[in-house]
């Protein structure tokens, strides 16, 4: 069974950094694509970035281009998210995905 474990999330104000992290467990991220999604109250989960197995091929949603940026070491089995210029817009808890499985998501709030 697979386990993904998000970390990083925090408050900070707006114009800041953070950076998220995803752990897995269970199984090698090795040949899977991953993504990075996210909720903001009152709305339905969006998508925000994917990340191809090797890591060659990333899509950003238009609203995060040019102040995120996803990697991922597959020998590690993690997934990281430097998100910088940080928005209050940008206040949801971030979920990381790997096909059908989902982390318990990390909280974001960006303080204007």
């Amino acid at each position: 069974q697979v386990q993904l474990v998000e970390s990083g999330g925090g408050l900070v104000q707006a114009g800041g950094s953070l950076r998220l992290s995803c752990a897995a467990s269970g199984r090698s991220l090795r040949t899977y694509d991953m993504a990075w999604y996210r909720q903001a109250p009152g709305k339905e989960r969006e998508f925000v970035v994917g990340i191809s197995w090797l890591g060659t091929r990333t899509d950003f949603v238009d609203s995060v281009k040019g102040r995120f940026f996803v990697s991922r070491d597959n020998a590690k089995n993690t997934m990281s998210l430097q998100m910088n210029s940080l928005k209050p817009e940008d206040t949801a808890i971030y979920y990381c995905n790997m096909g059908d499985n989902w982390g318990q998501g990390t909280q974001v709030t960006v303080s204007p």
